[in-house]
């Protein structure tokens, strides 16, 4: 029998001094390794898990990405956007209602529209289609195509109900960084503890893009997207990551929308004049959601055109709630931002009427407060879901309650009659932030703030990150 070898005992001062002789030596252990007070010295992580050159996403025959986001009336239907290897052209989706014979009947049967599109991976065929005409608040088995034959699994998707149906719905900050590694965790945890959700709404930034692997990037993404996109409508907004600066350090730079998101995700189209392809609205329940192009508005021009048609919006609303998304926010929590141009010109609409929640991202902290009227609505509330965390400004720490650092998480948000009651949570589940809004908008919200088992403030406890960046808890 072998005779074990015992442990060998190395001191922490004994690895420091190795570790940092090995980092003094070469360059690339330098820059991707740090040591701090404590003796921890780790690699940085890449920032997708697909080892360099693996074709884990290269489109193929089994139908993949399949995303159902919300149609203006997601009463009456929704949108679904799929990806396929090329030469799969006008596959079929096949709706039924569901049962629980696995015999429920013969299909609807719906053809896609589709085109190429060109990856690092390799060129693949995106397909996308519009389902209408169904019944509110029934319960859908759907499945896509693919080529060769293949099939998805079937999903199950239950339509919006009639106004006055509580809902309940998941926001997610931006995830962008290390999707398969670190938000998948935050995704699962976040159904856990929403078994009712109907929808998830994502705040931009959803892949970092931009360090040519952007495919994985949104392959991962569409992967810890899998299990919502399973049950539920998916409603995505742009960040500034999903846009790209076109002739870069030219006189002709410039802003372009990325080309994934045209083809991630078949959206509404009723959006503001020069951001359609990014700005749309829908109606679920008792609520309407209104999504904003703050890249656009900020960087392509369009704020006033935004806020124009955010006004139009708001105004023909017949629901009792509203809800806003944007990705940059009206107040950044984050030192030496300052969004001017959205207080200028969205805010003045937002208040005006009287919107209940703005929720943002961008800024990879977390931080909540009311306008600068003090009146309980609207409440400006900005997190982030993924692993890039940054460093809280002063102004935040002043202005701004509860708030945070380092902590990745999601927020639950229920509402029932005259009631708007919200959560956010760590990625382990432990309550950060609570308060409801009750009462009528017309008369005016009340908040109530829900401080018991909340856990307290948590603040970045590292100097540097992992490659030595001072101005950021983590990356």
């Amino acid at each position: 029998m072998p005779m074990l070898q015992r442990p060998v005992s190395v001191s922490v001062s004994a690895l420091l001094a190795v570790l940092l002789a090995l980092a003094a030596a070469n360059p690339v252990i330098a820059r991707d390794t740090a040591v701090d007070a404590a003796g921890d010295a780790r690699e940085a992580e890449p920032n997708t898990l697909v080892p360099a050159g693996d074709p884990r996403y290269a489109p193929a025959a089994r139908p993949d990405r399949v995303i159902a986001s919300p149609a203006a009336d997601p009463a009456r239907g929704f949108h679904v956007a799929w990806r396929t290897a090329d030469g799969v052209d006008a596959p079929l989706l096949e709706l039924v209602v569901a049962g629980d014979s696995p015999d429920m009947g013969a299909p609807l049967r719906v053809a896609a529209r589709s085109r190429a599109f060109t990856t690092e991976n390799g060129t693949g065929r995106q397909h996308r289609l519009t389902v209408d005409g169904l019944d509110p608040d029934t319960l859908y088995a759907f499945r896509v195509q693919g080529g060769n034959g293949w099939w998805s699994p079937w999903r199950q998707l239950r339509t919006a109900a009639a106004a006055g149906a509580p809902l309940e719905f998941l926001y997610f900050g931006d995830t962008q960084n290390k999707n398969a590694s670190l938000g998948t965790r935050v995704v699962l945890e976040a159904m856990r503890h929403a078994p009712e959700a109907r929808l998830a709404l994502f705040a931009g930034d959803l892949v970092s893009g931009g360090d040519g692997e952007d495919d994985n990037e949104w392959g991962e993404w569409s992967d810890i997207a899998a299990p919502l996109a399973s049950t539920m409508l998916v409603a995505p907004l742009a960040g500034n990551h999903e846009y790209f600066e076109e002739f870069e350090d030219t006189p002709r730079e410039r802003r372009v929308l990325g080309a994934h998101w045209a083809h991630m995700f078949a959206l509404p189209g009723n959006g503001a004049p020069g951001a359609e392809a990014t700005t749309y609205w829908f109606d679920m329940h008792d609520a309407r959601f209104v999504v904003l192009d703050g890249t656009s508005a900020l960087d392509l021009g369009t704020v006033r055109a935004q806020a124009a048609w955010l006004d139009g919006v708001l105004r023909d609303s017949p629901r009792a709630w509203t809800v806003v998304a944007i990705h940059q926010p009206m107040y950044s929590p984050r030192e030496g931002r300052d969004n001017r141009v959205l207080r200028r010109h969205l805010m003045p609409v937002l208040e005006r009427h009287a919107v209940d929640l703005v929720l943002q991202g961008h800024d990879h902290t977390y931080g909540r407060r009311a306008g600068d009227a003090g009146k309980a609505t609207p409440q400006y509330v900005v997190s982030v879901a993924g692993a890039k965390q940054y460093l809280l400004s002063q102004e935040a720490r002043e202005t701004m309650a509860p708030v945070a650092e380092d902590t990745q998480l999601f927020q639950v948000i229920r509402i029932d009659g005259d009631t708007l009651h919200y959560e956010a949570r760590t990625a382990t589940g432990r309550l950060y932030d609570a308060f409801s809004l009750v009462g009528d908008r017309a008369t005016g919200r009340r908040i109530i703030e829900h401080t018991e088992g909340r856990i307290g403030q948590r603040d970045c406890g590292r100097s540097a990150t992992l490659k030595g960046r001072t101005d950021r808890c983590w990356e």
